[in-house]
């Protein structure tokens, strides 16, 4: 009889409900807003400080002068011109790929399911290699067919795990098998570039931020008008798809329809990431799963995987820099090996505990 009253309190604590005049409720998580707070402020801090790293330094202070019109000539063409961009378009890439693994994760109910695994950024690859290999194609061009590798890789995936609806467990199997073909290939079109294309080729597979300018930023940021916005709306039905098809019909929930739905929004925003900055591994998988953790609460936590991937691609790229020297180690490198640690843990965490 003493539990319930504390375990009351504490979820009084932890959430407030809000009321308007017209009747409608909305409750707030306090801890997952203090969270994405943090997040945010930490994603502008590393901005501002990765701005001002590079072969010409820029104290952190006139970095926010020139970013407020207030520097002089030479500041604002390297900070506007040079470098702004690229954080930009790390920015929008971590975001992009922090809300796509965080809504693979919830719509497959499984830590694993990630665009990594699934093959999404090796189908956008693939995409984009046919134009650089077979086309000799431009910037542009290699954005188009990122874009339409990573849309057919999502309807394959789809399509083959589709039998009476999409479960967990089966989408992520047939995520690894589409992804271990795209692998393949992409080691075919390797095989058959020549010198130039291959080395352009294998640059871009690194995932890099390297010459990113404003022609990245634009459309990322368009994209991200549009699909955010459209996720947040759906994140009620997606909560309520966790606790099961069958009590998600009962509660109102067109559960196929709002799995499409995302399930395609997630593929553009992983596409497009990819198509900006190249295959950046593990952001997809790392940031979701950071995020529950720092929040400490169900659900798919949108907002706070999307602060959380911006931060911490941000935050690698200048690890980067700072180690090896502006443009000497590509971001997915960094990410790459970050993330290829953190899923050992965590297969072992998961082996621990039974689930696999």
């Amino acid at each position: 009889m003493k539990t319930a009253p504390k375990n009351g309190r504490r979820a009084v604590r932890g959430s407030r409900a809000l009321r308007t005049p017209g009747g409608l409720s909305l409750r707030l998580d306090v801890r997952a807003l203090v969270v994405v707070a943090l997040l945010l402020v930490a994603a502008l801090a590393a901005s501002v400080v990765l701005i001002g790293t590079g072969d010409f330094p820029i104290p952190a202070g006139d970095v926010v002068r020139t970013l407020l019109g207030d520097g002089d000539p030479g500041q604002e063409f390297i900070v506007n011109e040079l470098r702004l961009p690229r954080v930009l378009v790390g920015l929008l890439v971590g975001a992009s790929l922090g809300l796509g693994g965080a809504l693979f994760q919830s719509i497959s109910r499984n830590p694993l399911g990630s665009p990594d695994v699934l093959g999404l950024s090796q189908g956008s690859t693939a995409g984009a290699l046919v134009v650089i290999v077979l086309m000799s194609g431009s910037a542009t061009e290699v954005t188009v067919g990122a874009l339409v590798g990573g849309l057919a890789t999502g309807a394959a995936i789809y399509l083959l795990a589709w039998k009476q609806g999409v479960h967990g467990y089966r989408l992520v199997l047939v995520g690894i098998g589409v992804n271990a073909v795209a692998v393949a290939v992409n080691g075919y079109l390797l095989t058959k570039a020549d010198l130039v294309d291959a080395a352009r080729a294998v640059v871009w597979m690194t995932g890099s931020l390297n010459g990113r300018g404003w022609e990245q930023v634009w459309p990322l940021t368009l994209l991200c008008a549009v699909l955010v916005p459209l996720v947040l709306a759906n994140a009620r039905g997606l909560r309520m798809m966790e606790m099961g098809d069958d009590l998600s019909h009962a509660l109102g929930v067109r559960v196929e329809r709002v799995r499409a739905l995302l399930m395609v929004a997630a593929v553009l925003l992983t596409a497009a990431a990819t198509a900006a900055a190249g295959p950046v591994a593990f952001v997809a998988l790392i940031a979701p799963q950071l995020a529950r953790r720092l929040t400490r609460s169900p659900g798919p936590n949108l907002v706070p995987s999307l602060c959380m991937g911006a931060t911490l691609l941000v935050a690698a790229d200048w690890a980067s820099q700072r180690a090896f020297g502006a443009d000497q180690l590509p971001v997915g490198v960094v990410t790459g090996v970050v993330g290829g640690l953190y899923l050992l843990w965590l297969l072992v965490a998961e082996r621990r505990a039974g689930r696999i």
